[in-house]
């Protein structure tokens, strides 16, 4: 049985484990550098040599329980593919844990976060990323990386953080009011404050680790120069579990590389902070 973190199977076992990690590992829409259907490996092969005691929150979150599921296999056509990611999330709702997802391209979000706003009729969406997200539709599909939020923004409170890309057809479904542009995030921590009044009870995270400048995150499909900091993010995260009720989130557009192990690590630490602040924060 293999479990995050080489962790003991006793905290690895469904019924006693407050997490759940689900793989899915879908890299059919990507538009550029390909691989991040294998993102899900190379993060298990890097939780092996993750010190489970995490000394921000004086704590050791593995002892909650984390349950790998079967991966959500899916290949193929967007739309179908979305679909299966939605009726499996719905499925895993109400389960009553803590349901975490390692993409794969950023598409996958879309089926997660439609289960998650049916069941959470106030929930809001923190999209760390550096792309908006919000096309309608992208090389002919509406379940396209690039329209990942789109149907978010329509249908959830849309709160966006790090942006730094977008394209003009995108500004109609655009609201300016809750964006954090990264510029905006320079040498001052104003901008957290910004974020978290714009928070409902409810929560669901999705972060593109293309969020993170590329100089400490060079292993994604679509890098952006000038993107934020690892306790830029940690900062912001942490805040975010202690004011509101984090229900679930994703980590998606890692593109492992071969001789370069960082990425795949820092993914991995991202996610046990992550579970830390969630249970200890």
């Amino acid at each position: 049985m293999r479990t995050f973190g080489d962790i003991e199977k006793k905290y690895a076992a469904f019924g006693s484990s407050n997490i759940l990690l689900q793989s899915i590992p879908y890299d059919g829409t990507s538009t550029w550098g390909k691989g991040s259907d294998k993102a899900f490996d190379a993060f298990m092969e890097a939780s092996d040599y993750l010190e489970l005691y995490d000394i921000e929150t004086n704590s050791e979150v593995f002892r909650k329980g984390i349950h790998i599921l079967p991966e959500i296999f899916s290949e193929g056509d967007p739309e179908k593919v979305s679909e299966k990611i939605y009726t499996a999330v719905k499925e895993l709702l109400d389960k009553n844990k803590l349901l975490t997802f390692i993409g794969g391209d950023h598409s996958i979000s879309i089926g997660i976060i439609k289960a998650f706003y049916e069941k959470y009729t106030d929930l809001t969406i923190v999209q760390l990323d550096a792309h908006t997200d919000l096309r309608p539709e992208y090389l002919g599909s509406r379940f396209n990386h690039a329209c990942a939020m789109h149907e978010a923004a329509k249908n959830t409170r849309l709160v966006q953080v790090g942006i730094r890309s977008m394209d003009s057809s995108e500004l109609k479904y655009f609201d300016r009011s809750r964006c954090i542009y990264a510029h905006e995030m320079q040498d001052n921590d104003d901008w957290i404050d910004r974020v978290v009044s714009l928070l409902t009870r409810d929560v669901y995270i999705s972060v593109d680790m293309d969020v993170f400048d590329p100089s400490i995150m060079p292993a994604t499909g679509t890098p952006e120069p000038g993107g934020i900091t690892w306790y830029q993010v940690l900062r912001l995260l942490r805040k975010v579990f202690t004011v509101s009720n984090v229900r679930g989130f994703d980590l998606v557009e890692l593109m492992p590389q071969e001789h370069i192990k960082a990425p795949a690590f820092m993914m991995v630490k991202l996610y046990y902070k992550m579970l830390s602040y969630k249970y200890y924060g």
